[in-house]
């Protein structure tokens, strides 16, 4: 796949909770086959680079809870590497326009389930023995941090509440190459333990979406005050016609906008 730079404004549908009629629209979960359909996307068109679902999973949870709005100019090249989707890719590809479509529904399932107070439950996926390690979901919600960073400093150094963080930064550097990062050292992982921070790093996405929620109220409201900045001067009423037909703007396109 081709690499180049995403236009952030041909993305701009890539926005969690539809709005219909002033009444926010309930995403429906996806289905196990359209999970598939996401996993296998990734399998096709990512590189070495790319997320698996339970990467996208802890990726996208770590977008949504944190304390800043990422454009999809941003977080899509993550999503899939080195590789970067091209407008003109994006469009030509239905298979990619299906994994966007079910990405951002399941952003949207986020959303809902965090802002009505119901229980997030992270995308795990087995392994041969059936068992769920959690460590990409992890790696992938680090991976969502790393976006903002220093954004999310504060939480880390908050002696309350950045215990959050403590179970998603244990299972993301278990079998960090760098001993020094892994919590437990070289011995292994209980099944007791790992279920705890299974639970653990359930919680804490509740926990950090709730502590970033003023942040996020906040930026909406600058967001909304933005003042839209005229990029092409005003016409005046006895200017020429800027469509070029050689009359007067109020005797031509200005009739219509000034009556």
């Amino acid at each position: 796949m081709n690499v180049s730079t995403i236009d952030a404004e041909p993305f701009a549908w890539l926005n969690p909770r539809r709005i219909i009629r002033g009444r926010a629209v309930k995403p429906e979960p996806l289905s196990d086959a359209e999970f598939d359909r996401l996993n296998s996307v990734l399998a096709r068109f990512g590189d070495k680079n790319s997320m698996n679902l339970e990467q996208l999973d802890g990726f996208l949870a770590a977008l949504v809870c944190g304390p800043d709005t990422v454009p999809p100019s941003e977080y899509l090249p993550v999503i899939w590497g080195d590789d970067i989707v091209l407008e003109d890719t994006f469009h030509a590809q239905p298979l990619l326009q299906d994994f966007l479509s079910l990405m951002i529904r399941h952003w949207n399932v986020m959303v809902d389930t965090l802002q009505s107070g119901g229980v997030y439950l992270p995308l795990l996926l087995e392994d041969q023995n059936g068992i769920s390690h959690a460590n990409d979901w992890a790696i992938g919600f680090l991976r969502g941090m790393e976006l903002r960073s220093e954004l999310w400093v504060d939480l880390l150094k908050d002696e309350k509440h950045g215990g959050w963080l403590v179970p998603i930064l244990a299972l993301a550097h278990e079998h960090s190459p760098d001993l020094e990062l892994r919590p437990y050292g070289v011995q292994p992982v209980s099944p007791e333990r790992r279920e705890q921070l299974i639970v653990g790093i359930a919680a804490a996405v509740t926990g950090i979406y709730r502590h970033f929620e003023t942040q996020r109220v906040i930026e909406s409201e600058q967001l909304s005050r933005t003042t839209v900045r005229r990029i092409v001067p005003k016409t005046g009423r006895n200017d020429p016609c800027p469509c070029g037909s050689g009359q007067k703007f109020k005797h031509c396109c200005g009739r219509t906008t000034l009556h």
